[in-house]
């Protein structure tokens, strides 16, 4: 059972404590090293804040899961003996901001010291250390015993000058931990990389699986969030919410894709449908970013079964590729490069977000299924993130850092640290090419090859110029005009400025004209 209303009554409140530790709302880790031994004298703290919601405007399954999962949080470390201090969004006492109530909760348990888990967004890791300076009692962070590199490993794995690049990051991680290689030291299967196997469209067969999550009606919480006046946006779904509330089922929904998805995983991975939002992806990112899960339990999990035959090893090195390559990539260039990196636009780029980010009405098949399931799933995977939404933004010249606030809200799983690198370095090239080699753009041609998304589409997959023309179309022709000064010497764009030159100077001024008229028009699309 998962019941936190006990969480209100705190046990014997008044009593003295030497220390506070605070627990963040993605610090859900249970197998942490704190938890190991009970002290009647260290007060467990967690809380509900509006420094929390508010910072960007957040999807309500994300506010909502996000509470969930820390008030059974608490009350599994009060089953377990350990004493825990939760404040709620509708308390009367609460200050609505971390430092504030922390300040409160020493003087009222007349504690000395105060010891935090590392955060893992520079906002409030800076925030913390700062007040923490300032304080008359002894504060210290401590690791917070989930990711496989410190923040500073992976920019040391790169010479001053040279570039940064996962695929070298990613080599080297295999090796260090021994993940998918044989008794020489050599990977499995004689390949390091087996992304050229995993990218076929789905035709249908095998069936996607059904969704294995167990569902709960938070429908009095999300009364209680409402409420207090939390501002959000996406449907809540509070009544059949799917994402988990603890480790238990986290790891059932970990055993349930091995069984179920696993083996298709990685033929499929790229592939997108509207008889499926989900596909054969794991839906485990929310478990991992909030520390549920360990990366290296999830690494070990699809590897043992590969060796056990019952997977394939491009979809088991596809998935480990994911979480030890890219994720851990993603968060050491996050710290390596900020504050500044989310400030930045290489492309000077400032176009506003259309309405249909926040409604899903749009006439584009492609963009209304995959914005649309973001809205009401809080979900999308990587190719829809990537080469739908963020390849439109892109092409039509939107501006980076109100996308990267939008990606950062709209999905549960985001969290700076990993979202901010993958919008604003990924999809929208707004580094410069730090975190990728080139931009991740296409017209039509590559969605119609990976999706059913144009079948019955109002435009035209095949068009360039006209009122039913695909937009991407034109945008992606224009965009490669507009952006030469900057793209132009690109090794990776050799072939499509090739292309470019080769297009007759009537027709290049007719794309150069329709893709302005879309991006005067985006409202309306």
């Amino acid at each position: 059972m998962h019941d936190s209303s006990a969480l209100i009554a705190q046990t014997n409140p008044q009593t003295p404590a030497h220390t506070l530790r605070l627990i963040l709302g993605d610090q859900l880790n249970a197998q942490h090293s704190w938890f190991a031994t009970r002290d009647a004298g260290v007060v467990y703290v967690l809380m509900e804040v509006r420094q929390e919601t508010d910072y960007v405007l957040h999807h309500a399954q994300k506010v909502l899961a996000i509470f969930a999962a820390m008030r059974a949080f608490a009350a599994g470390l009060r089953r377990a003996g350990h004493r825990v201090r939760y404040v709620t969004i509708d308390n009367a006492s609460n200050r609505q901001s971390i430092p504030h109530n922390l300040e409160a909760l020493m003087a009222h348990y007349r504690a000395g010291d105060l010891e935090y888990q590392a955060p893992d967004e520079w906002r409030l890791d800076e925030a913390l250390q700062h007040w923490s300076a300032a304080q008359p009692f002894a504060t210290r962070m401590v690791d917070s015993e989930h990711f496989l590199t410190a923040r500073n490993e992976v920019a040391a794995c790169f010479r001053t000058g040279s570039p940064w690049r996962m695929e070298v990051f990613y080599r080297r991680m295999r090796r260090q931990h021994r993940i998918l290689l044989d008794a020489a030291g050599e990977p499995e299967g004689g390949r390091w990389n087996f992304d050229h196997d995993n990218r076929a469209p789905w035709p249908g067969d095998p069936p996607a699986p059904q969704d294995w999550r167990t569902t709960h009606d938070h429908s009095a919480l999300w009364h209680t969030i409402e409420a207090a006046g939390v501002r959000s946006f996406g449907a809540p779904n509070a009544q059949a919410l799917p994402w988990p509330l603890d480790r238990d089922e986290a790891l059932q929904h970990l055993e349930a894709f091995i069984a179920h998805a696993l083996p298709d995983f990685g033929r499929y991975e790229d592939a997108m449908s509207t008889r499926s939002p989900r596909l054969f992806h794991s839906l485990l990112s929310f478990a991992l970013n909030v520390k549920m899960l360990h990366p290296r339990e999830v690494i070990a999990r699809a590897e043992a079964a590969w060796r056990q035959g019952h997977a394939p090893l491009a979809a088991v090195e596809g998935f480990i590729r994911q979480i030890l390559g890219w994720r851990e990539y993603v968060r050491g260039v996050y710290w390596s490069q900020m504050p500044g990196y989310a400030e930045s636009n290489h492309l000077d780029q400032h176009a506003p977000l259309p309405h249909w980010f926040w409604d899903g009405q749009i006439g584009m098949r492609c963009l209304a299924d995959a914005v649309g399931n973001s809205l009401a799933n809080a979900h999308a995977h990587h190719i829809q993130r990537l080469m739908v939404i963020g390849n439109f933004a892109l092409l039509a010249g939107l501006d980076p850092q109100a996308l990267h606030r939008w990606y950062l809200g709209v999905y549960i799983d985001a969290f700076e640290w990993v979202e901010l690198p993958n919008t604003v370095g990924m999809s929208q090239f707004a580094d410069g090419g730090l975190l990728g080699s080139k931009p991740y753009i296409s017209g039509a041609a590559y969605i119609d090859r990976m999706s059913d998304y144009c079948d019955g589409c109002r435009y035209q997959r095949k068009q360039r110029v006209g009122p039913n023309a695909c937009p991407y179309n034109a945008l992606y022709w224009d965009f490669l005009q507009r952006q030469r000064p900057l793209l132009g010497a690109n090794e990776r764009l050799a072939l499509p400025y090739r292309q470019l030159d080769g297009m007759a100077p009537e027709m290049l001024a007719q794309v150069r004209a329709q893709a302005a008229y879309w991006r005067a028009h985006l409202e309306v699309l």
